[in-house]
């Protein structure tokens, strides 16, 4: 997804509030003359963030009594984008500071803007997949702040087994169970779909990435370069529109398909009337809110390839913390134990305790607490198995901006697989050229 489309899933993502005035920013290299050092921290001012930020600092300065650290807060969004580049082109980037992983960290040319974190003890825990993320062929930027979730799909646990169903691995056996829940499921829809809430139409496209990825491990970057073998009418990529159109055809949604919104399909699946879901596990704090006590109800498996060799689940992957390259001396030194920090037992801890956790940590320095919801377990598996790959939008910048209104038209028969999938080549067209990327 783009940064745009990032910010739609809104029963996640984190949302950019109000803007808040930027204290100037000191770069330099020295600490005071009692031994003390003062850094800044730049998150984003919307208050879970900023809650998580003051609890982690506050943890680090018990730790490190002769380290300060400075709480600046901006918006997220384009504006904050626009002034994170703008910052770290003018070398009055905060000291540390928390941002995307992926593509939009690459578009802070990290070669030249932030500071190599490679030789440190902690990246030695993180999951390969992560390391992609905060990496160039020139070093490695980024230390992992939260946890990852998944694209797949969701079921209710109870359905399944009233039916005597296993998790499919294969595209036959999906539809197989489907069909089985249709005839025998007592007037349970067989897939929801929710297109009241547009953004939540593209998951058999972009949860279906991983599988792309196990297929061709080069797809995003013949993609990004133009390959036009790398494209969505083409197979493997083409299968997100097929299916999308299959279960459609087959008449395996729930009538309201149409307008149904992502809270009520989520509530749906928790009550046993939807039986699957193609939908994000960050989604699960829907549950939790509104039907806490059928929460481990509620399962996750892989978007299943044609081939169960190549399923693998679509995982998006969780923001980073960066230093600035404008940091020196014994302020750079004190924003690396800051940052160690955070993936140490006590920063662990601090993001049990104050984040919304739907999937693993991608590093093997914390560990998730009991009571996480069951999913995450089932999610867990696939990591422990290696099969798991990163969507789309880390590891290229192209999103054409209609792929939501082009998926709601093929999921809903208006469109056939493959003109859609021809539409949306096309529409990712010009944010290429916009991008200045070779080959467009």
């Amino acid at each position: 997804m783009s940064h745009g489309s990032k910010k739609a899933l809104a029963v996640f993502a984190i949302a950019a509030v109000g803007s808040v005035a930027l204290a100037a920013c000191s770069g330099g290299g020295g600490g005071s003359s009692d031994g003390s050092v003062e850094i800044s921290y730049l998150t984003q001012s919307d208050d879970a963030n900023t809650a998580q930020a003051k609890a982690l600092i506050a943890a680090f300065e018990e730790a490190n009594p002769d380290i300060t650290v400075k709480l600046e807060t901006q918006p997220g969004g384009t504006e904050g984008d626009n002034l994170m580049k703008t910052k770290l082109s003018t070398d009055s980037m905060n000291d540390v500071f928390h941002y995307n992983t992926g593509s939009l960290l690459q578009a802070l040319n990290p070669d030249q803007t932030l500071v190599d974190l490679s030789d440190q003890d902690w990246v030695a825990d993180l999951t390969d997949d992560f390391k992609t993320v905060v990496s160039t062929d020139n070093g490695l930027y980024g230390a992992p702040w939260g946890t990852s979730f998944a694209g797949a799909v969701l079921y209710n646990k109870k359905v399944y087994e009233s039916l005597g169903l296993e998790v499919p691995t294969t595209w036959d056996e999906f539809i197989a169970n489907s069909e089985k829940i249709k005839s025998d499921g007592g007037g349970v829809a067989p897939i929801l779909q929710s297109f009241g809430d547009t953004w939540t139409s593209q998951l058999f496209v972009l949860g279906d990435f991983a599988n792309v990825s196990a297929v061709n491990p080069d797809w995003a970057e013949e993609y990004t370069a133009n390959d036009p073998n790398a494209k969505y009418v083409e197979e493997p990529a083409l299968a997100g529109f097929t299916h999308g159109a299959e279960v459609f055809e087959k008449g395996l949604l729930n009538e309201d398909f149409a307008s149904m919104t992502n809270a009520q399909a989520m509530n749906a699946l928790a009550e046993g009337t939807g039986a699957q879901y193609p939908m994000l596990s960050a989604t699960i704090s829907q549950v939790q809110q509104d039907n806490p006590d059928l929460v481990e109800d509620i399962g996750v498996f892989a978007l299943p390839a044609d081939d169960a060799a190549d399923t693998s689940i679509t995982m998006w992957q969780p923001n980073g913390i960066y230093i600035a390259k404008s940091a020196e001396g014994d302020k750079l030194e004190a924003a690396k134990k800051f940052v160690a920090f955070a993936n140490s037992d006590d920063g662990c801890q601090v993001q049990n305790e104050g984040g919304s956790i739907a999937g693993p940590y991608v590093t093997s320095a914390c560990t998730l607490p009991d009571d996480v919801p069951g999913l995450v377990n089932d999610i867990q598996a696939y990591f422990d198995s290696g099969k798991t790959g990163s969507a789309l939008e880390f590891l290229s910048p192209i999103k054409g901006p209609n792929l939501e209104n082009i998926t709601v038209a093929v999921g809903s028969g208006i469109t056939g697989a493959e003109d859609g999938a021809a539409q949306y080549d096309e529409d990712v067209k010009k944010q290429a050229q916009q991008l200045g990327l070779e080959g467009w």
